[in-house]
């Protein structure tokens, strides 16, 4: 693929953008094909001052972008999202190459940036607020919403596009600019979105409004986190990492949204439909080589229908093509580098010194030719107890762990029974037994399906967990109104001065 040509993206680029690419004075940054250990391109990342000066060109756009009328800002947004749809395929091969997910996933990632942009389009025209009654006479009240500022955006390698067009669009929809710190792991991906949507804004003298910095933690990140020019982050990440942030944030005063780590189980009740479970199964383990935020992890499953579903399973995981995420036919491909290996390593360790069984897969994958450097692996089964360390804590790898349950009361203990409240999911014929999983009673998670798996999510609906997930909520329903701030009213067209509560004062 000739970034140059479908980019304009030589071989070494600039790491921050301003509405112009600036001269960044930070180390180099090698982005590499995690299928091949190949160089894709190098950054010059920003140092200190190429941060403070993609702030300030920002802040100075956004105060002119607050004044546009809501339905021109999403006009805006339409032409961006026009412009990811005529670059998507290459776009989607670029996040394969730099993350390893398969092209169809790549493609999908895009598309995902193309519906938010779409849905953006009729929000803008959709920034509801509400009249009220005042208890005083000659009074109206009402509630408004006005544009925050400067977004912070920090997104994390799995997703490079998706996760920022999920912030960026509906922030520049409710008027705020936006300020992008991607993961190290995928820079040109963040530079090729910048390229292809900046171009709409620059036409108008608005291109700092998707201003962009590539750079280390103690250059960009917590700069970014600390600073009171920004009154909202949107985090993408661990759970570790998103509690330093969300408590930086807090120690400010500002607002997070907080989108963290995902111990995602699915239940399998005992009259699930297995022809229709076990593809969800495979896709929700498998996908991204278990390297998203809502991959299932956890499988658990009724007692009576246990040995059979293991078995099923185990005759799928042989059939999986592990391999080039761009050939035809693949279904896994690479981890995203070396310590993502050792990482599943450990965790298959752990759960063998636990007294797991492991059922298949867990080694590491060789293969020839191009691919003979990449970071492959074989899916792994393991037959586990929920309270395990190995299965309490998130590990970004292909590992599905097998727990037996008695009935739909022990599945929904042992399912909530986890730190983590991102996805969930129920197979069942049983409309009892659904309607309890949706329950206030049921999965304690932010997503929560029946008889579909753990990822997937539509732009549509709000998304994002609860508990050590972190509570954020973004893309569709009313996430817009994190990007804004509320205002009170009270209009006085009276000839009087009542006070509020009947006070008589003087």
């Amino acid at each position: 693929m000739d970034l140059t040509r479908e980019f304009g993206l030589p071989p070494l680029h600039s790491g921050a953008y301003a509405g112009k690419w600036l001269k960044t004075r930070g180390p180099l940054l090698e982005s590499r094909n995690p299928a091949t250990g190949a160089v894709l391109g190098s950054v010059v990342q920003a140092s200190a001052a190429d941060y403070e000066a993609t702030v300030k060109a920002a802040q100075a756009a956004f105060l002119r972008w607050r004044e546009l009328p809501a339905p021109k800002r999403g006009e805006l947004v339409r032409q961006m999202g026009n412009a990811i749809r005529e670059k998507k395929e290459a776009l989607g091969r670029l996040v394969t190459l730099e993350v390893g997910k398969i092209l169809q996933e790549g493609l999908g990632e895009v598309q995902e940036a193309i519906d938010i942009a779409d849905f953006c389009v009729g929000q803008s025209r959709m920034l509801y607020g509400l009249s009220m009654h005042s208890e005083r006479p000659g009074h109206a009240m009402r509630e408004q919403w006005h544009p925050l500022g400067v977004v912070g955006i920090i997104s994390a390698f799995n997703f490079p596009a998706a996760v920022w067009a999920w912030n960026s669009m509906l922030a520049l929809t409710c008027g705020d600019a936006c300020l992008w710190k991607p993961s190290p792991k995928a820079p040109l991906t963040a530079i090729a979105m910048t390229k292809v949507c900046a171009p709409v804004l620059e036409r108008e003298g608005l291109g700092a409004l998707l201003s962009l910095v590539i750079g280390g933690n103690e250059e960009v990140g917590e700069r970014l986190v600390n600073d009171p020019r920004l009154p909202l982050v949107s985090f993408t990440g661990s759970s570790e990492v998103g509690r330093h942030v969300g408590a930086r944030l807090a120690s400010r005063y500002a607002k997070a949204i907080l989108e963290c780590g995902g111990n995602n189980a699915i239940v399998m009740m005992e009259d699930a439909d297995l022809a229709l479970a076990l593809p969800a199964i495979l896709f929700g383990a498998v996908g991204t080589a278990g390297q998203r935020c809502t991959t299932t992890r956890r499988l658990l499953v009724h007692e009576s229908i246990a040995d059979e579903v293991e078995k099923r399973l185990v005759k799928a995981y042989a059939g999986i093509r592990i391999g080039d995420p761009l050939a035809k036919g693949t279904l896994c491909g690479p981890l995203i580098d070396e310590l993502a290996v050792q990482n599943m390593e450990r965790a298959l360790a752990s759960a063998k010194a636990s007294g797991g069984k492991l059922l298949c897969g867990g080694q590491r994958v060789k293969l020839s030719g191009k691919n003979k450097g990449g970071n492959f692996v074989s899916p792994a089964i393991v037959r586990a107890e929920n309270h395990w360390d190995c299965v309490q804590n998130e590990t970004f790898a292909p590992i599905l762990y097998v727990i037996r349950v008695k009935d739909l009361d022990d599945a929904i203990l042992k399912h909530n029974a986890v730190p983590q409240g991102l996805s969930s999911s129920i197979f069942t014929l049983n409309l009892r037994y659904a309607e309890k999983f949706l329950s206030a009673a049921g999965s304690d998670c932010g997503i929560a399906n029946v008889n579909i798996g753990t990822s997937g999510a539509e732009i549509g609906g709000a998304f994002g967990g609860e508990k050590e997930t972190g509570g954020g909520r973004e893309s569709g329903s009313d996430s817009w109104k994190a990007y804004m701030r509320r205002q009170t009213n009270t209009i006085n067209y009276s000839r009087e001065l009542p006070l509020a509560q009947g006070i008589q004062f003087g």
